[in-house]
């Protein structure tokens, strides 16, 4: 592994110039956050359900982000439908498997995803990435639980199975191509104490998927930026309520300067 350099804020200012259509079907806790943050990357966050609808709205989209967090199966069947329309067009889609390896249920549609639909990013934690790589673990509810495995090699493994791009968030972020790596360390500890961080650094991973072809790239940039805007809040901060508004006003307001002052990324 190698300390590089990423044009990250590159991607950033594409997306604010061509405002992509990322249509979300997600979380319901944390959906407010994952549109906000879309909205102030520059992108236009879409928040459609209904299977009556999902495929036209994912024909005119740029990128789909599915998040299982609050599932349910007519939920799940509509991400289905909504997958299946943007395999047809063409456009990445994330899935974001939020809580796998806690019920069954949550195993069972996400590997009904994955074997489904075309999905180009799998992202999650350690311990739902374990799962859905078929390691016999248990998630603390959404919360990562110890994962006795190297995890690159888990990540690798997955990426290569799936042929796909697996996103491992944590301490630090694990992102696996088919051939590429990239380890990125920036974040701050105040993000585990913010609901949605987690989902809104997949909607964020959607938004640049949405203006990049190289979709390890796209992921490792988006985290890129978003982890250090939560850097730039935190240190304007004094717990997680004043944290999450600097968030946005951070994400909004970064500049290239500061991107690749801060920016920490290892390559393989």
């Amino acid at each position: 592994m190698a300390r590089i350099k990423i044009a990250a804020y590159d991607l950033l200012e594409k997306i604010r110039e061509e405002k992509p259509v990322v249509h979300h079907l997600t979380n319901w806790v944390t959906i407010y956050d994952c549109a906000n943050i879309v909205k102030a990357l520059g992108g236009s966050p879409v928040m459609a359900h209904a299977k009556e609808e999902v495929a036209q709205m994912a024909d005119i989209a740029s990128s789909l982000v599915l998040n299982i967090g609050t599932l349910t199966v007519d939920f799940v069947e509509a991400m289905k439908i909504a997958g299946s329309s943007a395999n047809r067009k063409g456009i990445p889609v994330i899935l974001d498997v939020c809580g796998a390896g806690a019920t069954g249920l949550r195993d069972q549609k996400c590997f009904e995803l994955l074997d489904e639909v075309k999905i180009d990013i799998i992202k999650g934690n350690s311990s739902e990435i374990a799962r859905v790589s078929g390691e016999s673990v248990r998630t603390k509810g959404v919360d990562a639980a110890k994962v006795n495995k190297n995890m690159v090699e888990l990540a690798r493994g997955l990426a290569k199975k799936r042929k796909c791009t697996v996103v491992v968030t944590g301490k630090e972020d694990i992102v696996a191509g088919e051939e590429k790596l990239y380890i990125v360390k920036n974040g701050s500890p105040m993000m585990t104490h913010v609901v949605g961080t987690g989902c809104m650094s997949t909607s964020v991973i959607g938004a640049f998927a949405a203006v990049e072809r190289d979709l390890a790239y796209a992921a490792a940039s988006g985290l890129v930026c978003f982890e250090v805007a939560a850097e730039c809040a935190a240190k304007l901060s004094s717990g997680p309520g004043t944290f999450k508004e600097k968030l946005f006003d951070c994400i909004y307001r970064l500049d290239k300067k500061t991107v690749n002052k801060m920016q920490k990324v290892e390559a393989w």
